[in-house]
C-alpha cells in the first residue's frame, strides 16, 4: 500500500523554508536520519505552501535518474533560474532539443578527443606548481588555487588564444550569477527578473558581460572559419563546426549556451574535487605517501599523460573518495510528471523531487563510518558490492554528465603533478561549505607546501 511520505517538522508560518535556506545540507542529513529514505519538506507560508520531496536510497535515486527518468523532468525553479542565467545548454535543455544537443556535443568528449586535451591541462597545472614553488610563503589556499587552475584549463581548451580575457570575466561574473540562481531558486516569493532590484541589476550586468565575451569570440571564429587556414582545434571552434546527420548545426546562441555550461561544469566541479582531494591528503599523511609512491613508481619523474590514467588506480580512488565526501553537485532536482511511488511512498504529480549525492554518499547502510576518509572504499571489489547509485557524483541515467571522463582525466593529471612537486600539510582542518550553482568551500582551505 502506498503511503504518504513522512513530513519534516517546520514552523507554522514558513514550514521548513528557513532551515532549507540556512543549512540545506544539514536539513537533508537530519531528515534522512529522523525519517528515512523518502521525506517531504513543507515550504512557505499557509496558502502558498508547497511540499518538496527528497529521496536518499540508491534504489530510489536510480529510479529518478535512471530507470524512470522520463517521469522526472528538469523543470523545477532552480533549473529555470540556471536556464535564465546561462542559457538553455546541455545542463537544462530537454526532449528533442536535449537529444539534438547531446548528439552534437558527445563527439567532443570521446576518450580519444579528451586525451588530446591533456597538453592544455599539463600547461596550466605546471604553471600552478611553478607559481607555488616561487612563493616566499609556503602556505596556499588550495580552494582558490584549484578554482583558478581549473578555470584556466577549461578556458584554454574552450577558447585557445583568447584565454586571458575570458578567465577574468568568468572569474568576476559567475559568482554573481551563482548567488542569484541560489537565492531565487529557493525563494517561492521571488520577484520577476525584470524588476530593477539591486540583485537583478547585478545579475543582468554579469550575464551581459559573459554573453558579450562569448559572442565576440564566436563571431571571430565564424569569420576565421571561412579562411582556408581556419582549422582551429579549440572546443569552441569544434562546436561551431559540429553537424548532425542531416547537416543541422548549433546556432550562435546555442554555441554560447554550451560554452557557458562547459565553463560552469568544467571548472567548478573539478576545482571542488581537487581542492578537497589535496585537503584530505594533507590531513592523512599515510594516504598521501601511498598516492605519491604510486605517482613516483608510474611516472618516474616524467610528466603524466593521458596514457597514465589507468596506471594510477590509487590516485583515482583518492579522487573518488574526495567526491564522495564533497560532491560538487550536492543536490539534484527534478519534477514528477505524474503520480508515482518511490520506496512505498507516494510522489504526487507536479512535485519537486530532490536527490542528494551529499546525503546518499553518507548513507550508513552503504558506507561504513561514512564521515571517514578511506580511498580503499573504491577498490574494484568494494565498488562491485555496492548498489550502482550509492555513488553518483556525475548524476546517472540518460542525463549523466557528458564530461565525466574529462573531469577524471583533468583531476588525475593535476593531482599527480602536484604530488610530484610537493608534500602537503593541512593547516585548516574543518572546512565550512556553501552552495551556489555547485558546492564549494565557504572559506580558505589552507595547506602548507614542502617542495620535494
Amino acid at each position: 500500500m502506498t503511503r504518504e511520505a513522512p513530513q519534516v517538522a517546520g514552523s507554522r508560518l514558513l514550514g521548513t523554508l528557513v532551515d532549507l535556506r540556512d543549512d540545506t545540507l544539514g536539513a537533508y542529513l537530519r531528515a534522512r536520519q529522523d525519517h528515512g529514505d523518502v521525506v517531504r519538506f513543507p515550504v512557505g507560508p499557509p496558502g502558498l505552501r508547497t511540499h518538496l520531496y527528497a529521496v536518499f536510497s540508491p534504489d530510489g535515486v536510480q529510479q529518478i535518474l535512471g530507470t524512470r527518468a522520463a517521469g522526472f523532468r528538469k523543470e523545477n525553479s532552480v533549473y529555470g533560474e540556471i536556464r535564465a542565467s546561462i542559457g538553455n545548454g546541455l545542463l537544462t535543455s530537454q526532449d528533442d532539443e536535449y537529444v539534438f544537443q547531446r548528439r552534437l556535443v558527445q563527439p567532443l568528449f570521446t576518450r580519444r578527443r579528451v586525451d588530446g586535451y591533456a597538453s592544455a591541462i599539463h600547461t596550466e597545472v605546471t604553471a600552478t606548481a611553478d607559481r607555488w614553488a616561487a612563493r616566499a610563503d609556503a602556505t596556499v589556499d588550495v580552494g582558490a588555487e584549484m578554482a583558478e587552475f581549473a578555470l584556466r584549463a577549461i578556458s584554454r581548451i574552450l577558447f585557445g588564444a583568447d584565454l586571458d580575457e575570458t578567465v577574468e570575466v568568468v572569474r568576476r561574473c559567475f559568482p554573481v550569477l551563482g548567488e542569484h540562481v541560489l537565492q531565487r531558486g529557493a525563494n517561492p516569493l521571488r520577484s520577476p527578473r525584470s524588476w530593477p532590484t539591486p540583485a537583478n541589476r547585478r545579475a543582468a550586468s554579469a550575464q551581459q558581460e559573459l554573453y558579450a565575451v562569448c559572442d565576440r569570440i564566436i563571431a571571430e571564429r565564424l569569420a576565421f572559419r571561412t579562411a582556408p587556414e581556419g582549422d582551429g582545434d579549440d572546443m569552441m571552434t569544434m562546436l561551431i563546426k559540429a553537424r548532425d546527420e542531416d547537416g543541422s548545426a548549433l546556432d550562435t546562441q546555442a554555441v554560447r549556451d554550451q560554452v557557458l555550461v562547459f565553463l560552469l561544469a568544467g571548472h567548478e566541479t573539478t576545482a571542488t574535487a581537487l581542492a578537497f582531494a589535496l585537503h584530505l591528503l594533507a590531513l592523512h599523511p599515510e594516504a598521501q605517501e601511498k598516492a605519491r609512491a604510486e605517482v613516483d613508481d608510474v611516472l618516474g619523474g616524467l610528466a603524466p599523460g593521458a596514457d597514465d590514467l589507468d596506471r594510477m588506480p590509487y590516485i583515482t580512488m583518492v579522487l573518488k573518495e574526495a567526491m564522495r565526501l564533497y560532491p560538487s553537485v550536492a543536490i539534484m532536482g527534478r519534477k514528477a510528471v505524474a503520480d508515482t511511488e518511490i520506496g512505498g511512498f507516494r510522489i504526487p504529480a507536479g512535485a519537486d523531487v530532490y536527490v542528494s549525492p551529499y546525503v546518499t554518499h553518507r548513507h550508513p547502510d552503504y558506507w561504513k563510518d561514512p564521515e571517514a576518509f578511506d580511498p580503499e572504499r573504491f577498490t574494484p571489489d568494494a565498488e562491485a558490492e555496492r548498489p550502482r547509485y550509492a555513488f553518483f557524483p556525475f548524476g546517472g541515467g540518460p542525463r549523466a554528465c557528458v564530461g565525466q571522463y574529462f573531469a577524471m582525466l583533468e583531476a588525475t593529471l593535476a593531482l599527480a603533478t602536484l604530488l610530484q612537486r610537493f608534500a602537503l600539510t593541512a593547516i585548516d582542518t574543518e572546512i565550512p561549505l556553501e552552495l551556489g550553482m555547485t558546492m564549494r568551500a565557504a572559506g580558505p582551505v589552507r595547506v602548507r607546501l614542502t617542495p620535494r
